[in-house]
């Protein structure tokens, strides 16, 4: 597996990105920061296409998608399906390479043109993360310490190996990222890139962090609201009862519950989580032997 398309680099300019990465936004019911978005990435020196992929808004998103930005492709949805929205985004394209922002998020002036060259120098490397600079004040993301700080073996990465990402931050190889599935519909939005995270390392793909990249990030206050917080926990839970081994998973939900701040929240989430066992018994699948040395390296 992997690609190469023999592309120049000329003054540290990549050619013909065009051809090799798109841009899939996802967004719901965030039309003005839609279109400061927009107007960061049409601002880029290199602009690749683009693909906005309304999750069923009731706002005002996809009038100003439409008629603002019509060099953008929109596709709009009849539900709001979460983080899954994204994998339509990428079916759409046609480059090897997608970058993804979210409504709220846009990558900064090179780091397309950089994750290009390294996808092609490194071909088993299937997703860079980047560094996030959140807000006007560009104050860098503290996930971006734990990131850089993984455990995981990293000889021969071109950053340092990673079992997860921020989905916002991250540019994908198209085809593994299809041929793990995408993100699944059934978490949608709140650490859901976790279980896609983990499908990609089994399939023998490497998960990179990757600070030469940028995205500015203006977090909406929508996220943090309880709603979320038990997708959230819900999500971790079912992460391990779908990936791992029995006693391994049980060890993890219990620190899942123990790490909760609040019982109520808690109580609710593994009732979520508990009413769907049918369906995470069917779609049970341990992973590979060196993704679960890695994950419990990274857990220990």
């Amino acid at each position: 597996m992997g690609f190469s398309y023999g592309f120049r680099v000329s003054g540290g300019v990549l050619q013909n990105l065009r051809s090799l990465l798109s841009i899939v936004i996802l967004t719901f019911n965030r039309a003005s920061e839609l279109r400061t978005t927009m107007r960061q990435l049409l601002a880029l020196p290199e602009v690749p296409d683009i693909v906005i992929v309304d999750n069923a808004s009731t706002d005002d998103t996809v009038t100003i998608a439409s008629k603002e930005f019509p060099q953008a492709r929109l596709i709009r949805l009849r539900e709001n399906i979460g983080a899954a929205a994204r994998n339509i985004g990428v079916e759409a394209v046609r480059t090897p390479y997608v970058a993804f922002c979210d409504d709220d998020s846009w990558w900064a002036p090179g780091s397309l043109e950089k994750a290009a060259e390294v996808f092609e120098a490194y071909p088993r490397v299937a997703a860079l993360c980047a560094r996030i600079l959140l807000g006007p004040q560009n104050r860098e993301d503290p996930i971006c310490r734990v990131l850089a700080d993984s455990p995981l073996p990293s000889d021969g990465l071109p950053g340092r190996s990673l079992l997860g990402f921020i989905a916002c931050a991250t540019i994908v190889r198209r085809r593994p990222y299809l041929d793990a599935g995408g993100y699944e519909q059934k978490f949608f939005v709140g650490g859901e890139e976790e279980l896609l995270s983990l499908d990609l390392v089994s399939n023998g793909w490497r998960v990179v962090y990757l600070p030469e990249l940028t995205v500015h990030h203006h977090p909406s206050p929508q996220r943090d609201n309880p709603g979320r917080q038990v997708i959230v926990i819900r999500n971790s839970l079912w992460v391990s009862w779908l990936r791992l081994p029995l006693r391994s998973a049980l060890r993890e939900t219990l620190r899942t519950c123990h790490s909760a701040k609040n019982p109520r929240i808690l109580l609710k989430a593994v009732g979520n989580a508990a009413r769907e066992l049918p369906w995470v018994w069917r779609k049970r699948k341990v992973l590979a032997p060196e993704t679960l040395r890695l994950y419990h390296l990274l857990h220990q």
